[in-house]
């Protein structure tokens, strides 16, 4: 019988996972190899299974249903399946006979009535722990707000402390907020120059990127730098030190109103394609026009600074590549079916 190797953690930092990919990846070799298993092929992803729609796991269960492999081979059960979705669909495939055989260094599994009862505990615990530990994290975040404590990773200006669990002034960063609030308070300077401005002061963002327009916007509309928390569309009184004053952030929000309401413009057309795409070299936001009251062209808005890519991709070479991406594209008839019942809700 041939097995896939399947191994997951749930996130990049490898000091948050109980095994990490490496450490999974040896522990099933040596199963394998001990219980004279045969691996044709290894799977490995760095994503939750909390919800459905891991690109890696489904791409190795079409797999299973085409015949290329009969039983898989993973650490634990729960590295398969947190959600009720996946752990189903695996129950579903052992009852047709697609998956003849699951094995776990961890856990024992007997392809019978009793061993598939005692799996879907397994994923039935599986996901009670994730659906726990979400009500324990968003019953800690309301906890810290009620005290006044910022309960996320610090925003631009501020720093970490993990021994008081608050955020702090970052020294380096928090005097080039407070002279962006104060030269945008004058009215003489756009987001735009506010950014440059920035940029050449070395003020970077938590990836290291220069800042967008988006970002000095959102940046000059945060409450939090007056020592206020807004969380979920709700205010709380920060014990964290202000960089600004309430007096400048009001200045600031006026001008941004004001600015709002001059250069808001009705659209006059409906380009199909503007709002989801993405420039493919600077990551900046794709946008459209239309010349000579005929034509329409999609271009990269060029927001996030220099970007190389030419100003005249016409809406039908645009539909071309989208259509060129998607034909690529394969769907396995239990997902089609997952997708046409979603599509009749809404229908």
């Amino acid at each position: 019988m041939n097995y896939f190797l399947y191994v997951r953690k749930s996130t990049e930092s490898e000091d948050r996972q109980v095994l990490s990919i490496e450490a999974q990846l040896i522990e099933c070799k040596q199963y394998a190899h001990k219980e004279n298993l045969t691996i044709i092929h290894e799977f490995c992803e760095s994503q939750s299974a909390k919800k459905p729609g891991r690109l890696i796991f489904n791409e190795m269960l079409t797999k299973i249903e085409q015949g290329e492999a009969e039983g898989i081979i993973a650490w634990n059960p729960d590295r398969l399946a947190r959600n009720s979705v996946d752990g189903g669909l695996i129950i579903y495939l052992i009852d047709t006979g697609k998956i003849k055989d699951l094995k776990f260094p961890t856990f024992r599994f007997d392809n019978n009535a009793y061993g598939k009862f005692i799996l879907s505990i397994a994923f039935g615990q599986s996901k009670y722990y994730t659906d726990n530990l979400s009500e324990n994290i968003k019953r800690g975040i309301r906890q810290k707000l009620r005290k006044g404590i910022w309960p996320q990773w610090a925003p631009l200006g501020y720093l970490n402390d993990h021994q008081t669990k608050t955020i702090i002034l970052d020294k380096e960063k928090s005097h080039l907020i407070k002279q962006a609030f104060s030269l945008y308070a004058t009215g003489k300077y756009s987001l735009k120059q506010i950014r440059d401005y920035l940029h050449e002061k070395g003020l970077l963002g938590k990836k290291k990127k220069p800042l967008s327009i988006r970002n000095i916007q959102y940046l000059l509309k945060n409450p939090i730098y007056y020592g206020v928390i807004r969380f979920n569309n709700e205010i709380y009184e920060g014990i964290h030190p202000p960089i600004i004053s309430k007096q400048l952030f009001e200045q600031v929000r006026e001008i941004l109103k004001s600015r709002h309401k001059k250069t808001r413009k009705k659209q006059k057309y409906n380009y199909i394609y503007r709002g989801f795409i993405r420039c493919g070299e600077c990551g900046a936001m794709v946008t459209a026009e239309k010349k000579k009251n005929r034509y329409i062209y999609y271009h990269c808005t060029k927001r996030k600074g220099k970007c190389s890519q030419p100003f005249n991709t016409t809406e039908k070479e645009m539909t071309e590549q989208i259509c060129t991406s998607l034909s690529r594209i394969w769907i396995n008839d239990i997902t089609a079916q997952k997708i046409y019942k979603d599509l009749d809700r809404y229908i």
